[in-house]
C-alpha cells in the first residue's frame, strides 16, 4: 500500500471514530437522562445532558476532519469556530444548573433510588471511551495530526467523567449514603466547567491544557 492509500485509509478510520462518537453520545445521553430521571439520580441524569453537549462538540470534530482531509490546514475554520462557542455556552449553563440541583439535593437530603443504571452506563462509557482513545490517538501519531490527537485528548476528558460517576454510583449503593450522589454531580459540573473554558479557549486559538472534550 503507498503512502497516499494509507493516509487516505487512516483519515477514513478517524471520520469513523468521529461519526461513532456522534451516535454514542446520543445514545448514551437518551438513556442516561431517562434512566436518571426514573431513578432521580442527578449524576446520571446530569452526566446524559452532559452527552448531550458532547453531540454538538463531536458534530465539529468530524466537520473538522473532513477539511483536514481535503487538505486546508488544521486552523478551525467558522463552523468549528461557532460550534466551540456554542459547546462552551452550554457547559457554562450547564454547570449553573447542576450546581444549583446538587446544592438544592443537599438541602433536601435526597436519596435516589437505586445508581444501579449509572454503575452499567459508566462502566459500558469507560470502555468505549478507552478504545476511541487508543484508536484515535494511533490515527493521530500516524498523520501527524495535533488536532486528532486533540480529539483524542476530548476522549480521555469523557473517560473521567464516566469514573466520576462509577464512583458515585457505586458508593450510594454500598453506602446508601445520598450525599455522593450529589458530590457525584458537583465534580461531573467542575469538570463541565473546565470543558466549557476549554471550549472558549480553542475558539480563540488558544492551546488545550486540558483534555476536553472535542472542542
Amino acid at each position: 500500500m503507498d503512502d497516499l492509500s494509507a493516509q487516505r485509509k487512516l483519515y477514513s478510520t478517524a471520520n469513523l471514530l468521529a461519526i461513532l462518537t456522534i451516535y454514542y453520545n446520543l445514545v448514551e445521553g437518551i438513556v442516561s437522562v431517562w434512566a436518571g430521571a426514573a431513578d432521580e439520580t442527578l449524576a446520571l441524569f446530569g452526566f446524559g445532558v452532559d452527552s448531550f453537549i458532547e453531540v454538538i462538540s463531536a458534530i465539529g470534530v468530524w466537520h473538522m476532519i473532513g477539511r483536514i482531509r481535503a487538505n486546508k490546514g488544521e486552523a478551525k475554520d467558522a463552523f468549528e469556530q461557532r460550534a466551540l462557542r456554542i459547546t462552551g455556552g452550554s457547559f457554562y449553563v450547564f454547570t449553573a444548573g447542576m450546581l444549583f440541583m446538587a446544592i438544592a439535593s443537599i438541602y433536601q437530603q435526597h436519596k435516589p433510588d437505586t445508581t444501579r443504571w449509572g454503575i452499567i452506563i459508566s462502566f459500558i462509557s469507560m470502555s468505549f471511551m478507552w478504545l476511541l482513545i487508543h484508536f484515535k490517538t494511533k490515527a493521530g501519531k500516524a498523520l501527524g495530526s495535533s488536532a486528532i490527537l486533540a480529539d483524542a485528548a476530548c476522549s480521555r476528558a469523557c473517560l473521567y467523567l464516566s469514573v466520576v460517576l462509577m464512583l458515585a454510583s457505586v458508593g450510594y449503593e454500598v453506602t446508601g449514603i445520598g450525599y455522593l450522589d450529589a458530590i457525584g454531580s458537583l465534580f461531573i459540573a467542575w469538570l463541565a466547567w473546565k470543558e466549557g473554558r476549554e471550549a472558549f479557549d480553542k475558539a480563540r486559538g488558544l492551546s488545550c491544557s486540558y483534555a476536553c472534550c472535542a472542542k
